[in-house]
């Protein structure tokens, strides 16, 4: 079963907040002319793709929690599909193409893609699997990677429950290590080699500096290209912290934000999908660039039990994850338990 989503478990986001845009499901709700949306302004100004990600008959989504962009531009949705397509693929204009991973489908959770040589893989976070999976594209599992035999600032055994290990997403340095977030485990970050050996670990639960509950998401960020460093997002914290490549403590930011999940940068710019109920982009510097898709209904935010007839078009209720394309569209899945992607088309 999936985990809980910050130190508020799911069954009490339902009574929280929710928001937007396009049901993806075997019946999809599809949004009428009238109910168009353009968000954002600026060089980040986008219009609601109406319809976007039909599946075939007999599909389903279910929570849908990752999303990727491969290099021939083809859209894979990671989700806790009832009917076993826990990895869905889509062409850009949202054409279904396939689906593979019932072994997955119920903790499909992080799913992030790397180039290796000439071929990409896809690294993936299944919560209650307790590992990491490395698969081809077609889902061909080619690496599994399990508790890590890892020890905290104390010295102390990080893992001597291995269930106590619930990896909820992964980031790739600059030299092919690769990090994975505990986020729904014990709360930290375990670092290992191209090779997955494992290097080292920090965080560790608490609010403090260093510190972490629910790091859910994890980027290199690489806006300064001469200092890449791992971003953390502090889910149960409400806070985006930065380290060093080998685990130091940088700074944290705390505005403007609202439970982030996880990332994706374009230049100098970061996507930072905010579980209750909106986008929210950050400049270089961390100041905000803007916010997308805040629902005008403040209860809607976040809550998990919207139910499909009350989506609006252009509003967020659950972001869970975002990504720019490769011409800065925007495609953004939500937990929700019929499954939701949205795309968001750049129009200026």
């Amino acid at each position: 079963m999936a985990q809980d989503h910050s130190n508020v478990s799911r069954r009490s986001f339902v009574k929280q907040g929710v928001a937007a845009a396009i049901a993806v499901s075997a019946a999809p709700a599809i949004l009428k002319g009238a109910d168009m949306k353009t968000l954002g302004e600026g060089r980040y100004k986008y219009e609601v793709v109406e319809g976007w990600g039909q599946l075939p008959e007999g599909k389903k989504l279910g929570h849908t929690h990752g999303v990727c962009e491969t290099a021939d531009g083809r859209i894979f949705v990671h989700n806790a599909s009832p009917t076993g397509d826990s990895t869905c693929i889509f062409d850009a204009d949202g054409k279904f193409i396939k689906s593979w991973g019932p072994q997955f489908k119920d903790g499909a959770h992080g799913m992030q893609l790397r180039k290796e040589g000439n071929e990409e893989f896809l690294y993936l976070a299944p919560t209650g699997m307790h590992k990491v999976f490395k698969t081809t594209l077609d889902g061909e599992v080619v690496k599994e990677l399990g508790v890590p035999d890892a020890k905290n600032a104390k010295g102390e055994a990080c893992y001597p429950d291995p269930n106590k290990y619930v990896p909820t997403n992964i980031a790739f340095g600059p030299n092919g290590d690769f990090y994975v977030a505990d986020g729904y485990g014990s709360n930290y970050i375990h670092q290992h080699d191209k090779d997955a050996k494992y290097i080292r670990t920090w965080g560790g639960t608490g609010d403090g500096e260093g510190q972490l509950k629910c790091p859910h998401g994890i980027w290199c960020d690489t806006r300064d290209p001469a200092n890449p460093t791992i971003l953390v997002a502090d889910r149960s914290n409400v806070r985006l912290q930065w380290f060093t490549l080998d685990g130091q403590f940088i700074k944290m930011v705390k505005h403007e934000l609202r439970h982030p999940c996880h990332f994706d940068q374009r230049g100098t710019d970061i996507l930072i999908p905010d579980l209750h109920g909106r986008l929210t982009i950050f400049d270089k510097e961390n100041n905000l660039v803007c916010h997308l898709g805040d629902p005008s209904d403040a209860g809607k935010r976040g809550n998990h039990g919207v139910k499909p007839e009350q989506l609006v078009a252009g509003e967020f209720i659950t972001p869970h994850q975002a990504i720019w394309d490769r011409t800065g569209n925007i495609y953004c899945v939500e937990w929700l338990p019929y499954g939701r992607v949205t795309k968001l088309k750049l129009v200026s």
